[in-house]
């Protein structure tokens, strides 16, 4: 089964699993489990968000919580040529809600979100792509996470060529 699959498929068996009302993310993966997700840089509890998200709230979708992976599977595989980062973003490290760049709130928080998604530092208790990051990108042009993420990727560290191409998406 190439990874897509498996994701999909083990995506499904979670979400049966939280449907049975079985909430913590430590019990949901077998050894082999944790052995897939480490081969596209994803760590568990970022997959129990999307699943946890999209039973409760029907999103995000299986299919952009696949897109949201490969996106950081690529940059895993071709940039930190599959090692794994050490570093950690925590909630302290974040931008708060209401800081701006270029005049646009929340750019500066869902922007490092998205760095510290790409490399694989996101603390368990952060999600990329939760509600705020999803409002975020619905009202600047509906623009889906996986192609903020390679914006982002594609911008580098120039957070103001990131800002105009949020602002060009706005219409």
């Amino acid at each position: 089964m190439i990874w897509n699959d498996y994701f999909l498929t083990f995506f499904d068996s979670c979400c049966a699993t939280y449907r049975t009302g079985a909430r913590d993310p430590d019990r949901y993966y077998t050894g082999e489990d944790l052995a897939f997700l480490s081969t596209i840089g994803h760590r568990p509890r970022e997959f129990f968000d999307f699943v946890e998200d999209f039973c409760d709230e029907g999103v995000p979708t299986p299919s952009t919580a696949l897109l949201v992976a490969a996106v950081r599977r690529d940059y895993f595989l071709t940039v930190q040529k599959g090692v794994t980062s050490e570093k950690t973003l925590v909630r302290d490290d974040l931008p708060t809600f209401g800081d701006e760049l270029d005049g646009l709130v929340y750019l500066p928080r869902i922007l490092a979100k998205a760095r510290a998604k790409l490399r694989g530092e996101l603390d368990p208790d952060i999600m990329f792509g939760c509600g705020g990051d999803r409002k975020f990108l619905r009202t600047h042009g509906g623009i889906h996470p996986a192609d903020f993420l390679r914006h982002v990727w594609a911008a580098g560290e120039n957070d103001h060529k990131l800002a105009a191409w949020v602002k060009s998406k706005m219409g």
